[in-house]
């Protein structure tokens, strides 16, 4: 699926396009700095009917949401450094825990993630609008 979006209003509908189409438990975010992941993020969390206080993983790594389908784990692993970082806060246990898995900056663990089925989403920021791609 493919959008192309000029507001913040227009997450809404992006989101409510993608929810029917998630069948896998995690769904990662690529993009450069500032191209949306935690604002899609915050609109997919409000979608699935979270009350939380939704934030930025940016410090924290991950954090968690409640919503009415279960827990849903948000990350965001742009400061790791190695992927022993990841096993060491308890990745694979969230990932096999959670309602869904969003994570932001995915690269340093994408070889580990070959054993689970995922969705991918590509946020581009263009001079004009956000080009969006989910797979």
């Amino acid at each position: 699926m493919k959008f192309s979006i000029n507001t913040l209003e227009e997450w809404n509908d992006v989101v409510k396009q993608i929810i029917p189409e998630i069948k896998h438990p995690i769904l990662l975010l690529k993009g450069n700095l500032g191209a949306g992941k935690t604002t899609f993020s915050q609109f997919l969390l409000r979608e699935l009917g979270s009350q939380d206080e939704i934030s930025s993983p940016t410090y924290s790594i991950v954090n968690e949401y409640d919503t009415p389908k279960g827990k849903v784990f948000h990350f965001d692993l742009y400061r790791l450094k190695s992927v022993e970082e990841a096993y060491d806060f308890g990745i694979e246990e969230y990932l096999d825990n959670g309602y869904l898995s969003i994570i932001e900056w995915p690269e340093i663990y994408m070889d580990e993630l070959e054993s689970y089925d995922f969705h991918e989403m590509s946020i581009i920021n263009t001079e004009f609008e956000r080009e969006i791609e989910f797979n």
